[in-house]
């Protein structure tokens, strides 16, 4: 068995040019045989066997994105075992209440000082925006103001902000803006962060999965709505209840910007490592779940695609991660970071940097109004960046 396994996984890492124990900077250079038996587990076995050591190669990212780049992550080895995944999913609402709040509990809700060891000043933990910027801090803030901009945000509106994160974008707008800022999370430690964060400003973060806002704010109660980074936990089975909720939320002539990661092909599960060890019970949509989703009830006015800049702001965390190891491993946590944490992290950076490299993924922002309710063109259609 053990030839036979050797034997399936050379020749599959081949077709993409990658060498076992070659000279290459993306050749996989075997610390243990147990390696060819954990990848015939496909994606899963693949990233376990380098979380614990089986592996290693000079550059992970440059790996990744020859066997992407090849397809592999489509050979029969991989989806073989993402059978049962997608069964899963179109059996079952993986994004149920109860599925929803276990990415809260194994991720969202590591100890928040993890993630000040590499995310910038307001803690955003989803694409930042490299057109002008050269730095993570600075990228951030070319970010929020893109979100501000697009949302043409002024002292007058009351704004939601569903999936709030640390509070970052909630900050940031109230005191550039003047804007009060509704914050909603299920995580508990991002919540407890957030308040405290937000301390003194026109913001209220309130803990409730989206299902429950109807039942907490009248219709058009929100001149504003903003998601960055939550869409990827909803689920395909509820998007129409989502874009749904947000109609009834918004004011007629309202806006609604989405901030999502975006996929190249449509699916209903993430991949099987990603799946297990970094974010439970989620998926990115195709462009063709979103549209169906929100047909008849809101209108796309601006689709932009910044997946690029996902590349250096997961290249500036992975940094960020790394130079900060040493305080990061003497965090005290209920969660022991590590050795077999750091790997894990440093794989899920890599590979995810991989992904948006080669447009296997992308970062959309999508704005969108109540439809029958526009009366002019969107006005940044009309803007350009930098080049």
């Amino acid at each position: 068995m053990g030839a036979i396994a050797r034997k399936i996984v050379t020749d599959t890492f081949s077709r993409a040019g990658v060498r076992i124990n070659g000279n290459n900077p993306w050749d996989i250079q075997v610390n243990s045989d147990r390696f060819f038996s954990k990848t015939l587990r496909g994606s899963l076995g693949f990233g376990e066997s380098y979380m614990d050591g089986d592996w290693d190669t000079p550059e992970l990212d440059a790996l990744f994105r020859r066997v992407m780049r090849m397809k592999i992550t489509r050979s029969p080895l991989v989806v073989l075992n993402r059978i049962w995944n997608d069964f899963r999913a179109r059996m079952t609402n993986l994004q149920s209440r109860s599925g929803s709040q276990a990415i809260a509990e194994t991720h969202y809700d590591l100890d928040h000082r993890l993630y000040q060891e590499f995310l910038g000043p307001y803690n955003q933990y989803t694409c930042c925006f490299f057109n002008q910027a050269e730095t993570l801090e600075a990228a951030e803030i070319e970010k929020l103001e893109m979100l501000c901009d697009k949302l043409d945000l002024s002292p007058e509106d009351k704004v939601l902000d569903i999936g709030c994160g640390w509070g970052g974008f909630a900050r940031y707008a109230a005191k550039t803006r003047g804007c009060s800022v509704t914050g909603v999370s299920i995580s508990k430690q991002q919540i407890a962060f957030a308040r405290e964060y937000n301390s003194g400003l026109p913001v209220k973060i309130i803990e409730a999965d989206y299902r429950d806002l109807p039942g907490m704010f009248g219709p058009q109660h929100f001149d504003k709505v903003l998601i960055c980074g939550m869409l990827e936990h909803v689920g395909y089975k509820n998007y129409r209840t989502l874009f749904s909720i947000i109609h009834g939320l918004l004011q007629d002539k309202g806006r609604f910007l989405l901030h999502t990661i975006g996929n190249s092909r449509t699916t209903t599960v993430v991949d099987p490592w990603i799946e297990k060890y970094i974010f439970r019970n989620s998926m990115a949509p195709s462009m063709e779940q979103l549209t169906t989703a929100f047909q008849g009830l809101l209108v796309a006015q601006d689709w932009e695609n910044y997946g690029l800049y996902y590349a250096p702001t997961l290249a500036a965390w992975q940094h960020n991660f790394e130079t900060n190891w040493e305080t990061i491993s003497a965090i005290e946590s209920p969660r022991p970071f590590d050795e077999r944490f750091r790997r894990m992290f440093n794989y899920y950076f890599l590979s995810c940097k991989a992904a948006f490299e080669t447009e296997t993924l992308h970062l959309w922002h999508i704005v969108l109004t109540k439809h029958g309710h526009a009366r002019t063109v969107y006005p940044r259609v009309n803007l350009r960046l930098k080049d």
